[in-house]
């Protein structure tokens, strides 16, 4: 029975992870079935404009003589349906309302349906491509004012027309291969680092959805660095049979410890703080300060990285950890450190998703610790979300869980708006 078959995503997710022990996942996510319905509806419109453009800017066939110029006056996409094929990929329905005109007056109305099955694979270069493994047309005529009994416009037409159809049905949806490649593009975090998802495998298909494995690099000056393999296995979450969300989301703990790791390489966690202090106001209080600086020179707190940080997700709550080095001393080039400490920060690290990128912010409580500020302000650049061109994101709701390891679970809503406005 249906029930049986049953197969969680948690489950489908761990069966696309490939045996390079280099290579695991430490994000993903599910296009559910709604998002799938939204992906048609914003797909009709797209559809009906690219077949009026391929159609209607040709010669219809004519049954007497195929080189005679018959036109389709009019192409109406009545239905267009996206649905779920467990195990295999996706459905593709359509129904188009054509009209066609011949010299002198005579008509035809004719209804295209399409049946494609669908289905997004991963060719060599490591992109996904969005496949058709099967077309089915099916072109019957609706109303008539030919009287001629020469043979049927409809042969000709899938002479013609059909197998061009069928062999770029793909490009009715609204994400083309090439916005599909897209996903895999680098996406900035500071001026210097960035961020890539790479796709691990050809999604799976299940009951729940769409469900894709992705792997994060990060770039430092544009070279990629090392970062080691999370030791406990990506899962992602089971979705709400009730959400209403488009598209779920999940990063691993693994993943918010390999963003704080590349900003530390990066630099962006150093911090540089000028005192009002200077050398000769310190002398007055410590007499060694004089013999150490002949001249009057500010003082500077500098605090860098010792080791890795260290992100941890509870239940409602994000920990970073950070292993800093404070050094105070003097001048800036060089800089002549008189005093060195080892200073351990744990922050509540809090997220928002206002858009398309998720900025971050870490709060030890009050006061504020050293250095806060100016890690803040790197940290509120934020990190974008996986996304192809020209989707953003709305209505995004951010939670926190601890499932076995952890993750986040980050629902949202897919908009197209800047995609129309762009076409």
């Amino acid at each position: 029975n249906g029930t049986k078959n049953k197969v969680s995503p948690r489950v489908l997710l761990s069966l696309l992870v490939p045996a390079h022990t280099t290579r695991s996942p430490d994000c993903g996510g599910i296009l559910t079935p709604s998002g799938l319905r939204y992906l048609a509806e914003v797909s009709k419109p797209h559809a009906e404009s690219v077949l009026r453009r391929d159609l209607m800017d040709s010669p219809a066939p004519s049954p007497t003589s195929p080189s005679s110029r018959n036109h389709i006056t009019s192409v109406k996409v009545d239905k267009f349906s996206l649905t779920l094929v467990p195990d295999t990929g996706m459905r593709l329905s359509i129904e188009v309302d054509l009209g066609i005109t011949s010299a002198p007056s005579s008509t035809k109305e004719m209804r295209l349906s399409i049946l494609a099955d669908l289905h997004v694979d991963m060719n060599p270069e490591g992109n996904l491509e969005l496949v058709t493994s099967d077309c089915k047309p099916t072109l019957e005529e609706v109303q008539s004012t030919e009287e001629t009994d020469s043979p049927s416009v409809t042969s000709l037409f899938f002479l013609f027309f059909i197998p061009q159809i069928c062999l770029e049905v793909s490009k009715l949806l609204l994400f083309p291969n090439e916005r599909l490649m897209s996903l895999a593009a680098p996406f900035p975090i500071t001026p210097n680092c960035q961020v890539q998802y790479l796709p691990l495998a050809a999604p799976m298909y299940s009951e729940q959805g769409i469900i894709i494995s992705l792997q994060t690099t990060f770039q430092v000056a544009g070279a990629v660095i090392p970062l080691p393999v999370s030791p406990v296995p990506f899962s992602m979450p089971e979705p709400a049979s009730s959400s209403p969300s488009h598209l779920i989301l999940a990063f691993s703990e693994h993943f918010y410890t390999s963003l704080f790791s590349a900003l530390e390489e990066s630099g962006a966690l150093n911090v540089s703080l000028l005192s009002s202090l200077t050398t000769a106001t310190l002398a007055e209080r410590i007499t060694q300060m004089g013999s150490l600086f002949q001249e009057d020179l500010p003082v500077v707190l500098q605090a860098v990285t010792r080791s890795s940080p260290h992100v941890v997700l509870e239940e409602d709550k994000a920990i970073v950890q950070l292993f800093l080095t404070a050094q105070i001393g003097a001048g800036s080039s060089p800089f002549q450190s008189f005093l060195s400490v080892n200073v351990d920060v744990t922050a509540r690290l809090q997220l928002r998703a206002p858009g398309g990128h998720v900025p971050l912010t870490a709060r030890k409580g009050e006061p504020n610790w050293a250095g806060e500020a100016q890690i803040n302000k790197v940290l509120r650049q934020g990190v974008f979300l996986p996304h192809i061109t020209s989707f953003t994101y709305t209505d995004v709701n951010i939670t926190i869980h601890k499932v076995r390891k952890t993750f986040k679970l980050l629902p949202a809503v897919l908009d197209l708006r800047e995609a129309r406005e762009q076409r």
